[in-house]
């Protein structure tokens, strides 16, 4: 039951699934329900979801996984399904497009939605509606959600993540600066630790020693960015829901076991990524306007190398085309433990591969994968593999 001066007023929410991949992995194994379970893989690997229970002993999302075992030695530890996690989240997307045509996904398992001038279309306020979302998402798809439901989607983000998990938490205009004042600058998105560092050099820890700067002062202080982050500090945010806002990139990566450092070594996982990135960019209909490669060494210290493509592709081949000739550059003899590939810039998927007079072979090779891609579909992903992912 929740009860708030505002909450019959209030349009903007935030939706974030709660522990999304383990409660997906714990949907589909009942018997894991009490048991802390972590996503990730391989010791040397980040956790990517920790369930509630791992939480509780100190497990959490991009930790390292030895630290996380360390902490919670009982976890049950399951390899990503990000086919899953994709279907789990379709579902709970189409349901949201059911409550208001403005949604704007932020990620797999988050989305701010604006509701304001549904409740003729509904015969509910906004915040009913969305009670009724959240049990029908429990219902339907098997996980949780928690919800921010506030004045602007920055307010309603910080109260989504108030009240987790299952949460739904109401935060209005007029007191959000008070609830805003006692917390570390770093609540705020965007604020990490060299911001924070920055800040901590003016005496300000807290967002209330924010909020009484002067967007004059602050300018002074903190450059360009420093009245928009008073502003933010005070819970204003002008930012509208864009449901026609993209992605700014997709991405995979891997750490390996131990330490590579040779191409021969190094190309294998490469190409396992790129086979990876393709197909995350068909699920979101999208396509590569160029290529980023990441790379982070033994001391952790990252690298990050992009390249623009002559034309838009979903195609692996020539996603590794060109991350090859990136990554020959980087590996000179130096040690690495991580390697990732993205997609920068986006560009809609209709664009993809379309070839022309001077280039016959493109059009040729999407059949190509076309097939591979409906055989792997019908028998699995290793139904069909390439000679260099075997090393």
């Amino acid at each position: 039951m929740v009860h708030h001066r505002s909450l019959l007023r209030l349009a903007i929410a935030h939706v974030d699934c709660d522990a999304f991949y383990a409660s997906v992995e714990k949907r589909d194994r009942p018997e894991l329900q009490a048991r802390p379970v972590i996503v990730g893989g391989g010791t040397r690997g980040v956790v990517t979801a920790a369930c509630d229970v791992a939480r509780i002993s100190g497990g959490k999302s991009a930790m390292p996984m030895f630290k996380a075992l360390k902490a919670c030695p009982d976890a049950v530890v399951i390899k990503p399904d990000f086919a899953k996690y994709t279907a789990a989240s379709r579902q709970v997307r189409a349901l949201m497009s059911g409550l208001t045509p403005l949604v704007q996904p932020l990620s797999i398992d988050e989305a701010v939605l604006d509701l304001a001038g549904t409740e003729a279309l509904h015969g509910a306020a906004p915040a009913v509606v969305l009670a009724r979302f959240a049990n029908e998402v429990e219902k339907q798809v098997g996980v949780t959600v928690s919800i921010g439901l506030a004045a602007n989607r920055l307010m309603a983000k910080i109260a989504a993540g108030r009240g987790k998990p299952r949460g739904f938490t109401v935060i209005d205009g007029e007191e959000a600066a008070a609830l805003l004042a006692p917390e570390s600058v770093r609540l705020l998105p965007g604020v990490g630790a060299a911001l924070a560092r920055k800040l901590e050099t003016f005496g300000i820890t807290r967002l209330g020693q924010l909020q009484v700067l002067s967007e004059p002062e602050a300018a002074r202080k903190l450059g360009d960015d420093g009245a928009a982050l008073v502003r933010r500090a005070r819970g204003q945010d002008a930012r509208v829901v864009d449901p026609a806002r993209e992605a700014k990139s997709v991405s995979a990566e891997t750490t390996f076991d131990r330490d590579l450092s040779s191409v021969a070594d190094l190309e294998p996982h490469l190409w396992r990524l790129c086979e990876k990135l393709a197909r995350r960019l068909r699920e979101h209909e999208l396509a590569a306007g160029g290529v980023v490669l990441k790379l982070k060494t033994s001391r952790f210290a990252s690298r990050t190398r992009a390249v623009r493509l002559s034309s838009p592709t979903v195609l692996p081949d020539r996603l590794f085309e060109l991350a090859r000739l990136l990554l020959a550059k980087e590996a000179s003899g130096v040690d690495f433990r991580l390697i990732g590939i993205g997609a920068n810039p986006l560009v809609p998927g209709s664009t993809a591969d379309q070839g022309d007079l001077a280039d016959s072979t493109t059009p040729r090779r999407a059949a190509a994968q076309a097939a591979i891609d409906a055989l792997r579909g019908r028998f699995g992903d290793r139904a069909i593999t390439r000679g260099r992912s075997l090393r």
